[in-house]
């Protein structure tokens, strides 16, 4: 699909879409349906289309696997940093209220990172998973 010029526009014009309605589930999930999961889910997807059409190789070169794994670290240390600051302030593990003055915004920031921390943990795995998986047939000599 390399060669196919009208692929390789829609997808270049696609992609940044994609990953802009990512943001919209990320920021809107506590008001609707949406959130980390779906948010890491959708930005990921994002991130394999460009792999279908543009290449493997191409797309090593945007997001290569160190930041694929380092993403799967850092999700994981911000959803916990939330509950480690909870217990640091006096609450319990994931006592949102703790981290303001205002417990209703304490809430509100608690739930944004746990969040973020879902999301990017979950576009990490996806992510490694997929590479993984388009390795295989990569290394045989195919185009993923």
């Amino acid at each position: 699909m390399r060669n196919d010029l009208v692929l390789r526009v829609i997808a270049k014009l696609l992609i940044p879409f994609i990953l802009l309605f990512a943001l919209y589930v990320q920021f809107h999930g506590e008001l609707g349906p949406g959130g980390g999961f779906q948010a890491g889910v959708i930005a990921a997807a994002a991130i394999v289309l460009h792999v279908l059409i543009f290449g493997l190789d191409a797309t090593r070169r945007i997001v290569p696997e160190r930041l694929v794994e380092t993403m799967l670290a850092a999700g994981v240390l911000i959803y916990a940093g939330v509950g480690v600051a909870g217990l640091l302030l006096g609450g319990n593990f994931l006592d949102y209220f703790v981290l303001s003055g205002d417990r209703v915004y304490g809430q509100l920031r608690g739930i944004f990172w746990v969040e973020v921390g879902v999301a990017v943990t979950v576009s990490g795995v996806m992510l490694k998973i997929f590479y993984m998986f388009a390795a295989r047939g990569h290394d045989d000599g195919e185009d993923a």
